[in-house]
């Protein structure tokens, strides 16, 4: 399994989570919203240096006041990578309780949400080696940060937007292993 390049710069950070997008979430179909905003140039990278998690909650809301305050023809979403807190995926998956609290508090709820991606991810009852991991397996922690109305909009436009997860699964079970590796969609060397 990779492990992230805690001596990659914002640059190359930014560089194979881009690479991530285009070869497996745009590039396997895993998310039939994401190419759109990734065309039109409208996600927002941002490498956070918290290494802690109180300092990236920190940066979390200030990410998402900004979202919410920006248009979302300039920014329609947020990839918030910390590569230097929560390594740990239980931890990970434990802070997102903390992530939707921070929504809630600042009565956000409704308006943002936040979908998470780790180089660890790993779903209930499941192998950690199990393959449908992989739809949520990123080069570094990423909270990503969504607007409901886009995903609204979104989910209109693609009815069949309750078997994503299913078509994914067995996307990268075709895909298996090897085929995942061969993407070289992990952390920045």
């Amino acid at each position: 399994m990779n492990t992230p390049n805690l001596n990659a710069d914002d640059d190359q950070i930014i560089a194979a989570t881009q690479q991530w997008l285009e070869k497996a979430v745009i590039g396997l179909n895993l998310c039939p919203f994401a190419k759109a905003v990734h065309v039109k140039k409208q996600v927002r990278y941002v490498v956070s240096s918290a290494t802690t998690p109180e300092a990236l909650l920190e940066t979390l809301m200030n990410e998402l006041q900004l979202l919410s305050d920006t248009d979302p023809e300039k920014v329609d979403t947020t990839l918030l990578i910390h590569p230097f807190v929560l390594n740990d995926f239980l931890d990970y998956n434990e802070f997102l309780d903390v992530a939707d609290a921070a929504l809630e508090d600042m009565q956000l709820d409704g308006e943002l949400q936040v979908a998470s991606f780790h180089p660890q991810y790993q779903f209930a009852d499941t192998d950690i080696n199990d393959i449908g991991n992989f739809t949520n397996r990123a080069p570094y922690p990423i909270l990503h940060l969504l607007r409901e109305d886009s995903i609204e909009r979104a989910v209109e436009a693609f009815p069949e937007a309750s078997e994503i997860f299913e078509k994914n699964i067995e996307t990268l079970e075709k895909l298996g292993h090897d085929g995942w590796d061969a993407l070289d969609v992990g952390p920045a060397k």
